[in-house]
């Protein structure tokens, strides 16, 4: 078994937090869909207006994906940096474990309708034009017999032997799921970089690049890593060939490997700054991770010696630029390359691509100072090399404006094209035709002619278009990619090629040549995303019965979503609807009828519907008629909460319900709340202070919080208190290891007594942890109501942990970044729950009224166990180890 190495890589300290400050469509067209007509865009220019001026954004989408990078990543590496190996000790200790009986079942193996025309209410995203859905996409391949290959974020390879769909996973074997790159070399062997090199939401570092010999056939084997350790724990933007070698531009510099000797190590090429590498000088400071990214690699195809390296932390710093190989075999900075910047505050996010004849060169910039200060695009332009070659001269061929006005469905003046071009880029040029490129930011655009026109054949939505109407029957919009472009590649099947694109949507298909209408929209768009490929990207899951099932075992599965709103399936569907849009966050539903629905977007958005928000359009003309509601708590109004803020309800009585950002949050009403100022403000946790966690049983309240919530000086407390507001106080918890310094992830209160509780702790231990406080342990249990803590974290491995479950046969459930753990009741140590789960992060557990234990899970879906079978335990096989 190969040593290997998994960790979050996000926003974690001052320096680089940058926030893009400029927003994008806002991904709930709450405000935008409520004067939906005939001068829809019209209208909704007038709702947006409207809602800014009541002091709401409805277009800070940019600035949350930035936000849920930070915080996705702060739970997992607070209160310092991590060193190398936390994941291969982790990993190695999981291999060990006992497994209990029972096996997983997939839930969300169906078919996700983004346009379900059941679900229509004004919170919803249907009519958009995407049609089926899955998680995010990162990496695609594919050749001309047919296969494709597509990568999820934190979801491994699947394969299609038929143009796409009809997937089958292929990497379920190697310990990294998380996708940077995927490329098929001129052998037809399979290249994966693991480690996503989107700096979104959870993006995950690898564990180095592997190869498959036999793609059409095979499976990624721990075995065919290629090289040593040199690439652990980095992401890896591309991998580029040229002639007997492969080049990658990683997190750590770039470095190359012989294409033709698979043995040995990589070797490193450049880092601008190695004193901040691993082992340097300056390895552990808290900038070190954003002082050597590599973004892409380019190389004239006339003198494959020339070679460009582009260089740059997406919110920047000194050493961003273009790098190359001087007569002394030294990197230097490039200072003159035409109209494509070379000044580092204008050098950020770059992607390459060239034509197959060599005539031209294509670039993508994203500018670091646009990203910080201008309020509409962080795109700094899309170029054409004529010469062929990466040295230029490079001639500006669209900006943002340009874009905007190719039929792009950002048409607002709150933000333009390239508004996340730090996270969305991809480019493709057509074989037989080198002013034909394909350009890929949170939309897809197409020219013809090298950049002089472009056309958007794939708008972000069609909400905009005069083919939209609320009426299904009365649109005439075509199907349109999910937004959000991360990946493409072409292909061909029974004689046509393909364009392929991957984004936060999955991966759709169309023509290469293809048709589109007037507005120069593509008519001919596939969603490949046919259920059969599950990396949907999870944050929650709640279960309740399903009132129109007649044998009354069926029920409802509901899950906020990374860019994907909230999914339902109900007992007999064939496939998932979405009654939520946006970004889901965490869930409440009704165990009793699964139609009552608390959806979270972001930052405490609550919405609640009682009806699982189906609707028939008519809240169109009478807004009285919407069955969803704004419930959202005050401290929403002022992003005083997490991206994913916790709620939860009462274990003892179901409608009162907990929610917390700066301050917790308690409504005694249940389902029948309609407004958010019918929330009652039960503590205030102090200025800077943000919940991570909230537990509720026969009144009392703990509340777990962090502020400041990443390594520069952070702190975390547990609160506790009654729902009604009196008795609360902060527990003392001195950072002296007693209890770890690290983020609070988790609570599970005994229904019998409500001072026996037990915490959950993220990040990793003292082991891996430089930070100070971070102590050992994961999971801790106090029976006298946090007054004090015993470590029971046993033969855990020390991985960041997200959800602790009380099970109804007393035993604890926990759900961590590489498994779901079980310790049964009177025992000490935990096991690995069962078989079948792909190995990614188990975001939340929750107990189904079926009796079946739910794991939400961010790169695979929903799976289910039935805890009835834990008992029986064996070891792992060897094809396991």
């Amino acid at each position: 078994m190969c040593a290997v190495t998994i960790t979050a890589l996000g926003l974690t300290t001052s320096q680089a937090i940058a926030a893009p400050a400029g927003p994008k469509p806002q991904p709930w067209p709450v405000r935008q869909m409520a004067e939906l007509g005939q001068q829809h865009a019209q209208q909704v220019k007038a709702r947006t207006s409207a809602a800014l001026a009541g002091g709401e954004d409805p277009g800070d989408e940019a600035e949350n994906s930035a936000e849920a990078t930070e915080q996705f990543t702060e739970a997992r590496t607070a209160p310092g940096l991590v060193a190398p190996g936390a994941y291969s000790a982790a990993w190695a200790q999981l291999q060990s474990l006992p497994h209990t009986g029972g096996s997983w079942g997939h839930v969300t193996d169906k078919p996700y309708n983004s346009d379900d025309p059941r679900y229509r209410d004004i919170d919803s995203n249907s009519g958009a034009g995407s049609g089926f859905v899955t998680g995010r996409v990162t990496g695609i391949a594919a050749d001309d017999d047919g296969y494709v290959y597509a990568g999820g974020a934190n979801g491994g390879v699947y394969r299609s032997r038929t143009g796409g769909g009809h997937w089958q996973a292929i990497s379920d074997k190697l310990p990294s799921l998380s996708t940077g790159a995927l490329s098929l070399d001129g052998s037809g062997r399979l290249w994966y970089a693991t480690g996503e090199a989107n700096t979104g939401g959870t993006a995950y570092v690898g564990t180095g690049v592997y190869v498959l010999a036999d793609p059409k056939r095979g499976e990624f084997q721990p075995r065919g890593r290629i090289g040593g350790t040199e690439l652990e724990s980095t992401v890896i933007h591309a991998l580029r060939f040229n002639g007997d070698k492969v080049w990658a531009a990683t997190s750590r510099g770039v470095w190359t490997h012989s294409t033709t000797d698979l043995s040995g190590p990589w070797k490193l090429e450049f880092a601008p700054n190695p004193t901040f590498l691993p082992g340097g000088a300056d390895s552990k400071v808290p900038n070190a991770p954003y002082k050597n990214i590599a973004n892409d690699i380019a190389f004239d195809p006339k003198d494959p010696s020339k070679v460009v390296l582009a260089f740059g932390w997406r919110s920047g710093d000194a050493y961003n630029g273009f790098y190359g190989k001087a007569g002394d075999g030294s990197w230097q900075r490039l200072s003159s390359l035409g109209d494509l910047p070379t000044d580092a505050a204008d050098v950020g996010n770059v992607t390459f691509e060239r034509s197959e004849d060599g005539s031209r060169y294509y670039a993508i910039d994203e500018s670091p100072t646009k990203l910080a200060g201008d309020p509409d695009t962080n795109l700094q332009g899309v170029y054409v090399s004529k010469s062929g070659s990466p040295l230029g001269p490079w001639t500006l061929v669209a900006d943002s404006d340009k874009l905007k006005g190719s039929g792009s469905a950002q048409q607002d003046d709150n933000y333009h094209p390239g508004i996340q071009s730090w996270y969305n880029q991809f480019l493709q040029v057509d074989p037989n035709d080198a002013d034909h490129v394909y350009l890929g930011l949170e939309e897809v655009y197409e020219s013809r002619n090298g950049g002089t026109d472009w056309t958007t054949p794939g708008p972000y939505w069609n909400f905009y278009f005069p083919c939209w109407n609320m009426d299904p029957a009365k649109r005439t919009c075509s199907t349109t990619p999910h937004s959000d472009q991360h990946a493409i590649a072409l292909g061909s099947y029974r004689g046509r090629t393909t364009v392929y694109v991957g984004n936060d949507g999955g991966v759709y298909g169309r023509p290469l040549n293809g048709k589109a209408d007037s507005l120069g929209h593509a008519t001919d768009w596939t969603s490949l995303n046919d259920g059969s490929m599950d990396t949907l990207q999870y944050y929650s899951v709640g279960i309740g019965k399903d009132p129109a099932d007649r044998s009354g075992k069926g029920v409802v599965v509901s899950g906020g979503l990374q860019d994907n709103g909230q999914s339902i399936l109900r007992a007999r569907d064939k496939a998932m609807g979405s009654n939520f849009g946006g970004d889901g966050g965490d869930t409440i539903v009704d165990p009793n009828n699964g139609c009552n629905i608390v959806a979270e977007y972001a930052y405490a958005e609550l919405r609640s519907t009682q009806n699982c928000a189906v609707n028939d359009g008519s809240w169109q003309d009478d807004p009285s008629k919407a069955t969803t509601y704004e419930i959202a708590p005050p401290d929403h109004d002022t992003h005083a909460a997490r991206f994913i803020a916790p709620m939860t309800t009462d274990a003892k009585n179901p409608d009162t319900w907990v929610t917390g950002g700066r301050h917790v949050w308690v409504q005694n009403k249940g389902f029948a709340i309609r407004s958010g100022e019918e929330w009652n403000n039960a503590y205030d946790l102090g200025a800077g202070h943000y919940a991570t966690a909230v537990a509720a049983s026969g009144g009392t309240v703990y509340a777990g919080w962090c502020g400041p919530c990443n390594n520069q000086g952070f702190t975390r407390g547990i609160a506790v208190g009654n729902a009604d507001g009196t008795g609360w106080h902060q527990l003392n918890l001195p950072v002296d290891g007693t209890l770890p310094n690290r983020y609070v992830s988790s609570f599970a209160v005994d229904p019998a007594n409500a001072k026996h509780v037990l915490v959950a702790f993220s990040g990793f231990s003292r082991a891996w942890s430089e930070g100070p406080g971070a102590g050992y342990g994961h999971v801790f249990d106090s029976r006298d109501g946090g007054a004090t803590w015993t470590d029971v974290s046993a033969n855990l491995p020390d991985v960041p942990t997200n959800s602790l479950r009380l099970l109804p046969n007393g035993g604890l459930a926990l759900g961590t970044d590489l498994a779901a753990f079980y310790r049964a009741p009177g025992e000490k140590n935990w096991k690995v729950i069962g078989d079948g789960l792909p190995t990614t992060t188990v975001m939340q557990l929750k107990i189904g009224p079926d009796g079946r234990l739910y794991a939400a899970t961010h790169g695979r879906g929903i799976w289910s166990i039935d805890p009835d079978r834990f008992g029986r335990v064996h070891r792992e096989d060897d094809d396991r180890q």
